[in-house]
């Protein structure tokens, strides 16, 4: 097996610096949206970023613990439908597309991220 091909996802996309920009970069653009900005008015955004990186870099593969809310749980207040969803994931894929991180690499992020959905909109 290629060395490549036994490192984490995490490690693939360029570990927590990859992450860190990533979620800065997507929450920029989670905020000029009309779509789903709302959802972050009253929100310490620093805070939220941080329970974001920590959980990307989790579910990457990562070797760090991740002790925070279950997503069913840190979303169930929400009432967040497909469109949420939706906009959100356009986000981050274009996101990784202006890191140039390769198509290859995005399409295993999306299905990560398609393994969340039933528990982001309470399913």
């Amino acid at each position: 097996m290629e060395a490549t091909q036994t490192k984490s996802l995490f490690d693939r996309i360029g570990g927590m610096a990859a992450v860190n920009a990533a979620v800065d970069i997507f929450y920029a653009k989670v905020m000029a949206d009309d779509r789903v900005n709302h959802f972050f008015r009253h929100i310490d955004m620093q805070k939220q970023s941080g329970k974001l990186k920590a959980f990307m870099a989790f579910a990457f593969g990562a070797p760090l613990p991740y002790s925070g809310k279950s997503l069913r749980d840190a979303h169930q207040h929400m009432h967040l439908t497909e469109l949420h969803f939706n906009a959100v994931a356009e986000h981050l894929v274009t996101t990784l597309h202006e890191l140039q991180v390769g198509q290859p690499l995005i399409e295993e992020v999306v299905r990560v991220v398609m393994t969340t959905k039933d528990d982001v909109l309470n399913l």
